[in-house]
């Protein structure tokens, strides 16, 4: 497992790293989930914590790694061109350095500091019991 998923999932659920990360397949049964398809995962979950998507929109807000988090929309405007943004966010020893297309950096404060804030914590909670099938406060497996 790379270092980056190891830290996540003790970040998630502790340093117990004796639980099952597969999914049955039809193909390949128990097959062991990779790096990119856990942080899709991840991403589908954090996707759905802002409320629900329009129609015709993608939505993805994951953590990247231990300082990064990304939230990315796509949707087509009214000539059917594709949209996209790209939001990333930096933690550091600063505060949560925000960082947009265009060269616009600003560390967030206030309202938007705090709606951070619950996201990521919300973002925890569901990905430990959705996709970890953890609890998030104890890190024990749930029963499923």
């Amino acid at each position: 497992m790379g270092s980056v998923l190891k830290k996540a999932i003790k970040l998630l659920v502790g340093d117990d790293l004796g639980f099952d990360l597969r999914l049955p397949g039809r193909k390949r049964p128990l097959k062991t989930l990779t790096e990119r398809e856990l942080l899709t995962l991840e991403s589908e979950v954090g996707s759905k914590i802002f409320g629900p998507i329009e129609h015709g929109r993608r939505r993805e807000f994951f953590c990247l790694d231990e300082q990064t988090w990304i939230w990315h929309e796509e949707w087509l405007d009214e000539s059917r061109k594709l949209q996209t943004s790209t939001i990333r966010y930096e933690i550091n020893e600063h505060g949560v350095l925000k960082v947009q297309e265009g060269a616009r950096y600003s560390y967030l404060d206030g309202e938007e500091l705090q709606n951070f804030s619950v996201a990521v914590r919300v973002y925890y909670e569901q990905v430990a019991r959705e996709v970890y099938h953890r609890d998030p406060e104890t890190g024990e497996k749930l029963i499923q």
